[in-house]
């Protein structure tokens, strides 16, 4: 072909014309997105949550489905160019798939949404643990069709792929041993719930608040607000305290009152605290113990033994210290004391040892 026919007036004007569908189409993506896609989009708030989300997901593959159009148009005019080539035919497909596949990725992050309404309208229970799972494993199944179906669509032999992954899953088994084995130690997590997102969890790994399960991981931020992942595999074989299942938190304490008190002040004490736990709207009526319990080498021990309603470490400790207070108050107003560790010590003197000997010898 010389160059006086290719830059010829027919294929200038045709070049054009190519060019000229392919920048119409771009205005079009410009005048959509920035003013029909965004009154959609303020519509569907009024609508039900989940439609708003289907817009968003789906804003950017629409915007640039409208340049696929555009170059599939503009094809028919460029010169020299079959529009109905297999090839050019097979990626136009395969790039509708992906801008579809990509809109429903999008839309799957939001499936956590999704659970939550359906748990909520239909009383379905749906662990909180278990909605990050489906959310990621809809992704991945979304990207496993998407991938298959493009592959189809170059005439791949899929089904050939599929059987060799069969030949060789003994091999990636034994490569992936840890990764399976925090996979079903998730897939464990989930089933026997011995925690949820949230919950406060002691193991002989790590202490502190549940923050994310995945596949592979718990995350865990401990109180000092360090974050630790632990594998899921390690969890499913320790032992878990779940502290957030508490439906009462447990205070335990002896309290020592000198020998020297009197036996009445020693009743009174013992039934004022006995009452001032009875009737505190913070204590759980259940178990309450105060009890004159055992002689200590230094004073009489009274054991206390209660739980406050609340769980929350912040609000239990002030109602420790509440109670604390009020017992300094009995004790003070009994004019009891305290027991102070103490030991006497008794020296003998040269005089005492001589004596304490001759008194042996005239024994003998």
């Amino acid at each position: 072909m010389s160059w006086e026919v290719f830059f010829s007036y027919e294929f200038l004007r045709m070049l054009g014309i190519s060019i000229g569908i392919l920048l119409i189409f771009l205005v079009f993506r410009r005048i959509f997105s920035k003013y029909i896609y965004s009154l959609l989009i303020k519509l569907s708030k009024k609508a039900p949550e989940f439609i708003s989300h289907i817009f968003l997901a789906f804003e950017k593959p629409i915007q640039w489905l409208f340049i696929i159009i555009g170059v599939y148009v503009a094809a028919d005019y460029f010169p020299y160019f079959n529009q109905h080539n297999p090839l050019f035919l097979d990626i136009i497909r395969s790039t509708v798939i992906f801008l579809i596949s990509w809109g429903l990725y999008n839309l799957s992050s939001s499936s956590s949404l999704l659970f939550s309404k359906v748990n909520e309208k239909y009383n379905i229970e749906i662990d909180q643990i278990l909605i990050p799972f489906l959310s990621k494993a809809l992704r991945f199944i979304i990207v496993a069709i998407s991938l298959s179906v493009i592959a189809q669509e170059f005439d791949y032999d899929v089904n050939g792929f599929v059987a060799g992954l069969g030949l060789g899953g003994l091999a990636f088994a034994l490569a992936a041993k840890d990764a399976l084995g925090n996979l079903f130690g998730g897939i464990i997590i989930i089933t026997e719930k011995p925690f949820t997102i949230g919950d406060w969890i002691m193991t002989p790994s790590v202490e502190g608040t549940v923050e994310d399960i995945s596949f592979r991981s718990t995350r865990v931020r401990t109180f000092s607000q360090a974050v630790v992942t632990v594998p899921n595999a390690t969890l499913a074989n320790e032992s878990i305290t779940n502290w957030s299942k508490m439906g009462k938190r447990q205070v335990s304490f002896n309290l020592r009152v000198t020998y020297e008190t009197p036996k009445d002040r020693f009743e009174n004490v013992v039934k004022q605290i006995r009452y001032l736990l009875n009737n505190h709207h913070e204590i759980h009526p259940e178990t309450i113990l105060v009890n004159f319990d055992q002689y200590k080498e230094d004073g009489f021990e009274i054991f206390i033994y209660f739980f406050t309603n609340t769980t929350n470490w912040a609000e239990y400790l002030r109602i420790k210290e509440e109670i604390n207070f009020e017992i300094m108050d009995i004790l003070s107003n009994e004019g009891v004391s305290l027991a102070m560790p103490s030991r006497k010590v008794y020296i003998e003197t040269e005089s005492e040892s001589a004596l304490s000997k001759s008194v042996v010898r005239e024994g003998n």
